[in-house]
């Protein structure tokens, strides 16, 4: 097999770049990490250090927290980022021709045995595949936040994707202490991310048809499954725009009607109303937090 992974290079330091990026540093490897915005790589390089500061280190990855932080560089330009990468993944906005682009810039300035990954939460990377030439090493690599409470990662093939890339990016997820999720053939929504969407999609109906309100919906899913937080929380959590773009994603794929998100929730992300992000979403976010509240879970009795 060709050059194991040392050295991750993140494209994206937002929600999803910074929690990957904390996830592989505290498993032993390096990290380059981009993002063209520097309050991004300000908010990133805290979170990364706090994570391997004080979070956690697994008993297995040897040495101390200042030599883990010692192999995390930030960077403002992708050649910097991506010259050592053994393996990159891109975790930009939900939007294809941005991929492209940048797929494209990565393809250029990484190495020529580089794996170029995109953590997309709806897009195959057969879409995006035509704007590199090394088509045998590229792969979906998608993550679920937050990574130390869900560690399992979809990877699925683009059209080319050879065999080695695929057995590297395996070995790799496991490396991190990640169950893969091998998708056999391509398909929108991968695997648990597709069964997810189904959900989101019929509470997206529920809310915006005022069938039921979010919370009841909300107390529900947590009652039935244990999890601490319903599907609208998620979302708040996920942002507003990003659920927004992806549900697009699915109803650009399929032109069906039934699968175009509600005008409700693009209202809501024209507001600004984004979730955890902008301190409102479904819920109000901003201190003290609705969403811990005991009537959250269990509504008061009228007296």
């Amino acid at each position: 097999m060709s050059k194991k992974i040392e050295v991750v290079a993140m494209i994206g330091a937002g929600f999803m770049g910074k929690q990957i990026s904390a996830w592989a540093a505290t498993h032993g490897y390096g990290l380059r990490i981009y993002d063209k915005y520097p309050e991004a790589l300000k908010q990133a390089k805290e979170f990364v250090t706090q994570t391997v500061e004080f979070y956690f280190m697994p008993e297995d990855v040897q040495g101390d927290p200042k030599e883990v932080l010692a192999n995390i560089t930030y960077h403002d330009n992708i050649p910097d980022a991506v010259k050592d990468a053994d393996l990159i993944i891109e975790a930009v906005p939900e939007d294809l021709e941005l991929k492209k682009k940048i797929f494209a810039e990565l393809d250029k300035a990484a190495p020529p045995h580089t794996i170029i990954a995109t953590n997309s939460s709806s897009i195959p990377v057969s879409k995006i595949e035509g704007a590199v030439k090394r088509k045998d090493k590229v792969l979906n690599i998608h993550f679920y936040a937050p990574i130390y409470q869900r560690p399992m990662v979809d990877i699925m093939r683009g059209t080319q994707t050879s065999d080695e890339t695929f057995d590297k990016g395996v070995e790799w997820i496991e490396s991190i202490d990640c169950v893969p999720l091998k998708v056999k053939k391509e398909c929108l929504g991968f695997v648990f991310n597709r069964v997810w969407r189904a959900v989101k999609k019929e509470c997206l109906k529920i809310w915006a048809g005022g069938y039921a309100d979010f919370k009841d919906v909300d107390r529900g899913w947590r009652i039935f499954s244990g999890m601490n937080m319903g599907p609208f929380a998620l979302m708040d959590a996920v942002g507003l725009d990003v659920v927004y773009d992806i549900e697009m994603s699915y109803y650009n794929e399929s032109g069906n009607p039934d699968d175009k998100p509600p005008q409700v929730l693009k209202d809501m992300v024209d507001k600004g109303e984004l979730g955890m992000k902008s301190g409102k979403g479904f819920y109000d976010w901003t201190p003290p937090l609705e969403f811990t509240s005991e009537e959250f879970i269990k509504p008061k009795k009228k007296k």
